[in-house]
């Protein structure tokens, strides 16, 4: 009998170490997640432009064979202590490259930022840059661990902007964004079912979101603001029609305040939120009042519009590589740092911590765009300063201990 009793004890003792043990490691498990989850959607702009794209980019604009590096390489200081050209502490990696996107994607998800915004394009009935998403980021072996979603980036391009070195001072029109009905119907089919798809496409409350950068350009593709709805339209049927709820359109603010042609397009056009690519211009050179102008313009921004708004941080500006002519009072260089950077981020964040009923989407310009100098990839200046940045605000909250 007391062995009996003895042999009830110990398993007993034994499930209740297992229970501890199990309730401890689902803790572990818990924290660690919490180590790569903020609750917050940090959604990078990823600029596609650093590979061989064939034909389009190759033969127009950059014959070295490795994208806009080719321009990257070329920027010259402009002033005292202008840093140019931009050093990437990788190398001068090809972004179409899954090991590339992998390395990326972990950077990424380790430091706070969840969700990649790819620029894409469509010029002379075709795609334009396309490689990057579809041979880097689709075929990365880690890619479940990132979201990401599109920004047609429908503008036009004139022919020194890309490559002045090519070019000089033709400004004719290289590319012209406008599409027609037959072109429009083969993006919809096109993204649909290449990216909508897919199980980490960025949705909020089940819609995938899609961004235009131009509601003026589209506008124009169609002639009318009534035919341009009929052409959102059909893409909200289509969508509908593959399985999903709604299409959610966002729509970029160019910059400047609040426009009253635009205000009525958002509402006649059915957008359904806004956001920026980057603060936008005007450009001074000092970061901080870049920052506070920014933030008193988004303010007016918020008050104007009839649908919400997502907050945007924009790490710098620096596109002289693009343009000769320009000098120092073109640049964002005083006061341009990942804490001055990490400082607004916060702001944006706050902005969403006071609207509960928002997702928490917050934009950032960018992830590499290296040719305009607004980059969070790590870099011989900096090193991984703004990555870190990012880390210290959203996952670990360094900023919010003395609300």
């Amino acid at each position: 009998m007391i062995k009996e009793k003895r042999l009830k004890y110990i398993v007993f003792c034994l499930l209740n170490m297992t229970g501890i043990f199990a309730f401890v490691g689902q803790v572990a498990a818990q924290a660690i997640v919490g180590d790569t989850h903020s609750g917050y959607s940090v959604a990078a702009y990823v600029w596609p432009s650093c590979h061989d794209d064939r034909p389009k980019g190759h033969e127009l604009l950059w014959p070295a064979g490795t994208g806009e590096w080719e321009i990257i390489k070329k920027g010259t200081p402009r002033f005292e202590g202008h840093y140019q050209p931009k050093q990437p502490l990788w190398g001068y990696e090809m972004d179409n490259n899954p090991q590339v996107m992998e390395k990326w994607i972990d950077a990424a998800t380790q430091h706070g930022v969840n969700v990649f915004i790819f620029d894409w394009y469509w010029y002379d009935e075709g795609p334009f840059l396309e490689s990057c998403i579809n041979d880097g980021f689709l075929k990365a072996r880690n890619n479940d661990k990132m979201q990401f979603y599109i920004m047609w980036a429908n503008h036009d391009v004139k022919k020194n902007y890309w490559n002045v070195h090519k070019y000089g001072n033709d400004e004719s029109l290289l590319w012209d964004a406008s599409v027609d009905w037959k072109n429009f119907k083969i993006i919809v089919d096109r993204v649909i079912n290449q990216y909508f798809e897919k199980g980490n496409y960025f949705k909020i409350n089940g819609a995938p979101v899609f961004s235009i950068f131009s509601l003026e350009k589209f506008v124009q593709s169609f002639g009318t603001v009534d035919e341009a709805r009929k052409a959102l339209d059909y893409f909200r049927k289509e969508v509908k029609r593959y399985g999903f709820p709604e299409l959610h359109i966002q729509s970029i603010i160019g910059g400047g305040m609040p426009d009253e042609k635009m205000l009525q397009q958002i509402e006649q056009l059915g957008i359904n939120s806004m956001t920026h690519y980057n603060w936008g211009g005007p450009h001074p050179e000092d970061y901080m009042t870049w920052g506070k102008e920014s933030m008193e313009r988004m303010d007016k921004w918020v008050e104007a519009l009839s649908v919400p708004y997502f907050p945007n941080a924009s790490v710098g500006w620096d596109d002289t590589p693009r343009f000769p002519h320009k000098t120092q009072k073109d640049v964002v260089h005083y006061n341009n740092s990942p804490q001055s950077f990490a400082t607004y981020l916060q702001k944006v964040k706050e902005y969403l911590d006071v609207r509960p009923a928002l997702p928490k989407l917050i934009t950032v310009f960018s992830w590499n765009e290296w040719i305009e100098g607004g980059y969070l990839l790590p870099d011989m200046k900096y090193g991984f300063g703004y990555l870190e940045a990012v880390k210290e605000v959203i996952l670990d909250g360094k900023y919010d201990g003395y609300k």
